[in-house]
């Protein structure tokens, strides 16, 4: 007969997505204190893989468990910005602190209505900050400058990149901890991964030691097609535990919160999607990621 604690051969194994057995990851336990944060770019050079939708979601997510977000818009589209229904124009955003490291970058953060989720905005000025900022000194350590002074007052920093690999991208790679990579579940996603790794790989070699890859998270997967499964499935071959085990389903409830300027948890909050997102939010504090 076996023993209560040894699992009985008839138990079936839930296998998610990744092939890996399914695990919930438990509740955060509560903060006694802030800060200081951890960093964290969410970094794609392609487009349209999910970067801004995971950076709104996962910062509402973690916020819905105690923590204290402050994201980062920098990319000049303001789609972060947009998605959280904060105005960008007649406002101090990102680019003025970028172009005056000695102002208080508490000016431009502004509160959004996730309570503990606080937001620095963009807007379309932050695309001449690459020519503003080319025949500066240590050019690359701009936002790390502008962060070292909040750092303290909260548990989490999220910047959302912009899509390439120009001078902001490694100012985000060179202030941050950790690089999260959203990846589009399609074969041309994959393409691009081997550059975005170099460029992680040369910024911790030249500027940022510390830099780690937190890893990289499966977007747009629907498992009624064999091409995304596929894919998936080479992406677990290729990174094998760097892949995060949540996965983010294709749904249109992402593009109808974005239109309602509030994150999918708030929109449908018992929608799959929904869930998925605090599931990785759970996951990322239960690999250390996040306190």
């Amino acid at each position: 007969m076996a023993k209560n604690n040894q699992p009985n051969a008839d138990d079936k194994v839930i296998l998610g997505p990744t092939g890996r057995p399914y695990r919930g990851f438990p509740t955060p336990p509560t903060l006694d204190r802030h800060g200081p944060a951890r960093i964290i770019a969410l970094c794609n050079q392609k487009g349209g893989v999910g970067k801004t939708t995971t950076s709104i979601n996962l910062a509402a997510s973690l916020a819905e468990y105690g923590r204290k977000v402050l994201a980062i818009d920098f990319d000049p589209q303001g789609a972060l910005s947009a998605g959280l229904g904060v105005p960008t124009h007649d406002i101090p955003t990102i680019y003025d602190l970028m172009l005056d490291t000695k102002r208080d970058p508490k000016d431009a953060i502004v509160e959004t209505h996730v309570e503990g989720l606080d937001i620095i905005p963009a807007n379309i000025d932050l695309s001449a900050a690459e020519v503003h900022l080319v025949n500066e000194v240590a050019r690359e350590m701009i936002l790390a400058r502008v962060l070292r002074k909040v750092v303290n007052d909260y548990d989490v920093v999220l910047i959302d990149c912009q899509p390439s690999l120009g001078l902001l991208t490694v100012n985000a790679l060179t202030a941050a901890h950790g690089v999260l990579v959203p990846l589009e579940c399609e074969f041309f996603a994959l393409r691009g991964v081997a550059l975005l790794i170099e460029t992680i790989e040369k910024v911790q070699d030249r500027l940022n030691p510390s830099l780690e890859l937190d890893g990289l998270l499966a977007t747009m997967y629907d498992s009624r097609t064999l091409h995304s499964r596929e894919v998936l499935d080479r992406i677990v071959e290729t990174f094998d535990d760097k892949v995060f085990e949540t996965v983010i389903g294709r749904t249109v409830k992402f593009p109808d919160s974005s239109v309602s300027g509030v994150p999918i948890i708030e929109y449908a909050p018992q929608h799959p999607a929904a869930q998925a997102y605090l599931r990785l939010a759970r996951e990322l504090v239960d690999r250390g990621a996040v306190a």
